[in-house]
């Protein structure tokens, strides 16, 4: 039912070449986006583009200030913007259209990918662990981090390292892979029977897809937050 992504192999290792089509087409959006956006910047924004930057840069900002304090929480807010903004449109991608040629798939969702969602999760918590060497030095950041409250805790929360990475990458994958999948199932009814199909399966898949959207949103805000909550763990002191 789902076409297979056509693998490229280079040195010996294979790489999906739908993902690294769509990893690029989210990183040329995202870049686009920030360029137009912040082109011509005015005192008074009569743009719509700027307004919608201006008004995602304080989303990003509310949202840091909930888990760090705005003092030490300004350093990520950069971090935070890219991030949410990153997986928001990696997220919307898979929703516009699907591009299968000869039983191969060219285009998806960059999180509908374990291995993408793993390396996102795997970046965010080891700069969570540099940070928190950075803001503390490695002897204050070791003792915040898996001394503190009672040293006998040690164990479970290098346990929770692990489960972090894990939870953290696997929750967004789920959603957006069985997003795409119910998406696919739908246009299949849709295309089972011809026209009675049809006047079910259209209003289902756009019912459907505005749910993704929704999905898609709180799935790039829950992923960002946490960023931020594994962050203020490591720098703010028990």
């Amino acid at each position: 039912m789902e076409a297979e992504s056509k693998v490229i192999h280079f040195m010996g290792l294979g790489f999906s070449l739908n993902i690294i089509i769509s990893v690029l087409a989210t990183c040329i959006i995202v870049f686009l986006f920030c360029f137009i956006a912040t082109r011509k910047l005015a005192v008074r924004p009569t743009s719509k583009s700027q307004l919608a930057i201006e008004y995602l840069v304080d989303f990003i900002r509310n949202m840091i200030s909930s888990s760090l304090h705005w003092k030490v929480g300004q350093q990520f807010h950069l971090l935070g913007f890219t991030l949410f903004l990153f997986v928001w449109v990696a997220n919307m991608l898979g929703l516009v259209f699907i591009l299968n040629i000869d039983g191969h798939s060219y285009w998806k969702s960059p999180t509908a990918s374990p291995i993408v969602t793993l390396g996102l999760a795997l970046m965010v918590i080891l700069l969570t662990h540099y940070f928190g060497i950075k803001e503390n030095g490695f002897k204050e950041y070791f003792m915040n981090s898996y001394i503190r409250p009672v040293a006998p805790l040690m164990p479970i929360k290098l346990l929770e390292e692990f489960t972090n990475t894990l939870t953290l990458a696997l929750r967004l994958y789920g959603n957006i892979y069985a997003g795409e999948i119910l998406l696919g199932l739908i246009a299949s009814l849709a295309n089972s029977y011809g026209l009675l199909t049809w006047v079910v399966g259209i209003p289902l898949q756009m019912v459907w897809q505005g749910f993704s959207i929704f999905i898609g949103s709180i799935q790039a805000f829950v992923f960002t937050t946490l960023t931020m909550v594994y962050l203020a763990h490591k720098i703010e002191a028990e």
